[in-house]
């Protein structure tokens, strides 16, 4: 293989040559992938994802190994060292089977489909994830970390033994091997293949079951629900916000707030840096599996600023701003893209890799760093002690009210508070220079949709034009490099763009371009998400049952077209489509929008009435479905813009989750949206007064030409009790 990298690259392996080259080389070396380079110099002859790979196991009649992980996973790199770099555990594998390697942030069709698999098998699932194929691609045993050898980790039988014993089954009991493999692909096609049709349309008691399903659930000491490891999507802020607007439910209010308190003041959050780890290991938030993910901090991004909103709690709003300018500062490329993720594991002064280390403290390193006065206050605000909280060192964190702190240091709250957020900037100074976490570089089309939204419904809701400029360069750059002829492509790394998008892909952009037309007001991002939409339409959509599939009409044929119908971590692209599906219907009038958004919600009717907290995103949507989402219009004089910013403030005050807006001048621009958007047609700035008129289904209020009457307009609410 004669493909170099540059001068700089220092091969990921311990089997070194003399002069530092790398001992072995396969495959992945020719990827983009950031997880598979990783696996680039393991004495394992990995094959990427490809037909090539089948062929081969059929021709020389040997079963596959398909190991599925991502750059960031701790797991994955422990089973990396312990078995993929032993050199006596791969001779074997290649010797006996054909070893497949895939990232799931690339291929999440191909992570779904084995990973449902092993969770028929095993009952759980995660990453690493190994499974054991037939050379047609149906699984027959499954797994996910294996340690290397019977004894490791107390472990009964390790990796090795195990690779043994599957090929000495597989050589001995064909029959027996083709018939677990045949029932486990029927399975995953009736897990994966249909989306639990029904005939009927949401009611509000999908909306009452969510709660009360979540209530019985919660833990009402540390937030979140009850148990460990406890993650941030577990609990749905956003919908409990709604729940609360809708029926005045304070308990509904409570649980969001106290989850949104406890998670920002644990260990999950960094302190230092901004930005939300991965999830907490233990119930109280305080120690975190420290790899940092997009979707999670863009998803945390919006839940905040929703509290916000809902609230008007200061310390919700320096989340929401502290986790932006995390994301401006480690997570933004020089073009303004948004990168996927950070490592857990960082290097120590030793050079040994250790999960966590750069995150955590010593009282010492804190003494260097900060003056006297400071280093005494921070350690009593962020609970630092000698003995550590994390093998020996100190997560940051803030169990005590901040009141009780300064009482305890003869000092006033203001000035404890003005001390930490001087110190935080310092830290971050001190903190920089350690070695850093990997950091996953690649750009993903779906979790920078995500990363859009949350700066442009920040920038519109907070009156920041600095994040909505970073949404429309990050939009940008979608459009130019991972965009053509129509189709989106989902991944992107070293000026190479690869891989069909998936409906992830191209619901969560359509999503972040309506959020970027209401923020921006340039009616190009709303009329590229109507053809997107198009192109979801014509290749990803179900017409007969409803609902959209996870790959397209013309994709690589898998063992099942998966229609996604469970949010996870993220929400699913069904979720977040319908959603958008019933926003254009307000914004266009379009009735194929409201059709096409019934026959989906009916596609998931036996979900969402069953368990509908399995699609807590789709909730969002059956909120939104059974409101009256008020359609804003506002129109200012030609060259009199900056008269629009008292309404703007009016509506910014509210918490309004279900609506859509559109603010424009009169003349070409009004007509250019007219296009589009019916509603705006006819409407006028009156007497040169900025005017704002409040509709609900096309039917507006009298036009409002000063900011308190357009208060009052869109301060009414569609409630219903419990």
């Amino acid at each position: 293989m004669k493909k170099k990298r540059d001068q700089n690259y220092k091969p990921r392996t311990r089997h070194l040559n003399e002069d530092s080259s790398a001992k072995y080389t396969n495959r992945l070396f020719l990827e983009s992938s950031p997880y598979l380079l990783q696996h680039a110099h393991n004495p394992v002859n990995w094959y990427p994802w490809s037909d090539e790979a089948f062929e081969t196991a059929r021709e020389l009649k040997l079963p596959v190994l398909l190991s599925i992980g991502y750059s960031t996973c701790h797991w994955c790199h422990v089973m990396e060292e312990e078995s993929f770099e032993d050199e006596e555990i791969a001779k074997y594998l290649n010797e006996n089977y054909i070893a497949i390697k895939v990232d799931r942030e690339e291929r999440p069709d191909v992570d779904g489909i084995y990973m449902a698999a092993v969770q028929a098998m095993t009952g759980r699932g995660g990453w690493p994830m190994n499974t054991w194929l037939t050379p047609d691609r149906k699984p027959f045993y499954g797994g996910t970390y294996f340690p290397a050898r019977d004894g490791d980790r107390g472990a009964g039988v390790g990796f090795y033994s195990l690779l043994q014993q599957l090929k000495s089954i597989y050589n001995a009991q064909p029959d027996n091997v083709a018939q677990q493999s045949q029932q486990l692909a029927k399975h995953i096609a009736s897990t994966l293949g249909k989306g639990g049709r029904g005939e009927g349309l949401p009611t509000a008691t999908i909306l009452h079951d969510s709660f009360a399903e979540y209530k019985s659930g919660f833990d009402s000491t540390e937030g979140g629900m009850l148990g460990a490891p406890k993650f941030p999507s577990s609990l749905p802020i956003r919908f409990l916000l709604r729940y609360y607007r809708r029926t005045s439910n304070r308990e509904a209010l409570n649980m969001a707030t106290l989850t949104l308190k406890k998670m920002a003041g644990g260990g999950m959050y960094d302190h230092v840096g901004g930005g939300f780890h991965r999830y907490s290991t233990d119930s109280e938030w305080l120690v975190p599996h420290f790899e940092k993910m997009l979707y999670d901090n863009a998803l945390s991004t919006m839940d905040y600023l929703e509290g916000y909103q809902a609230t008007d709690d200061k310390d919700f709003l320096r989340v929401t701003q502290e986790i932006l300018r995390y994301v401006k500062r480690d997570m933004t490329s020089s073009e303004g893209a948004f990168y996927s993720a950070t490592d857990a594991d960082s290097q120590t002064p030793k050079g040994d890799r250790e999960e966590g280390y750069f995150f955590t403290w010593t009282p010492k390193e804190l003494d260097q760093a900060l003056s006297e006065e400071a280093s005494k206050i921070v350690k009593e605000y962020y609970a630092v002690t000698e003995s550590g909280n994390f093998e020996g060192r100190n997560i940051l964190h803030t169990p005590k009210d901040a009141a009780n702190i300064a009482k305890s240091l003869n000092i006033s709250e203001e000035k404890l508070h003005q001390v930490v957020n001087g110190a935080k900037e310092v830290l971050y100074k001190v903190r920089d220079p350690r070695p850093q976490p990997i950091r996953d570089e690649k750009i993903l089309t779906a979790w920078n949709g995500l990363m859009i939204s949350a700066h442009a419904r920040s920038g519109l809701i907070l009156g920041e034009s600095d994040y909505i400029e970073r949404a429309v360069i990050a939009a940008e750059f979608i459009k130019k490099n991972l965009y053509e002829g129509g189709r989106l492509f989902r991944s992107y790394k070293d000026g190479m763009r690869k891989h069909n998008a998936y409906l992830d892909d191209y619901a969560f952009y359509i999503a972040a371009l309506l959020d970027l037309y209401e923020a921006t007001h340039d009616i190009k991002w709303l009329n590229f998400a109507i053809e997107l939409d198009n192109t979801l339409a014509k290749h990803y959509e179900d017409k007969s049952d409803g609902g959209f599939f996870m790959t397209s009409d013309d994709h690589e044929h898998l063992l099942v077209r998966e229609k996604p119908a469970s949010d996870g971590a993220e929400p699913s692209g069904n979720s977040v489509a319908v959603l958008n599906l019933l926003r254009l219907l307000e914004f266009t009038a379009n009735d194929a929008y409201r059709k096409r958004a019934d026959n989906a919600l009916k596609a998931f009717h036996r979900n969402l009435t069953q368990m509908p907290t399995a699609l807590s995103e789709m909730v969002l949507a059956v909120d939104f479905y059974l409101d009256k989402p008020k359609q804003l219009v506002i129109v200012a004089p030609k060259n009199e813009t900056s008269k629009i910013e008292p309404f703007m403030n009016e509506f910014r005050r509210l918490y309004l989750p279900n609506k859509v807006l559109m603010v424009l001048t009169e003349g070409d621009e009004l007509e250019k949206h007219g296009i589009t958007v019916p509603l705006v047609q006819g409407k006028m700035a009156l007497k040169g007064n900025v005017t704002a008129y409040v509709c609900e289904k096309g039917i507006c209020k009298l036009p409002a030409c000063d900011p308190q009457t357009f208060a009052k307009q869109i301060a009414t609410i569609e409630t219903f009790m419990e």
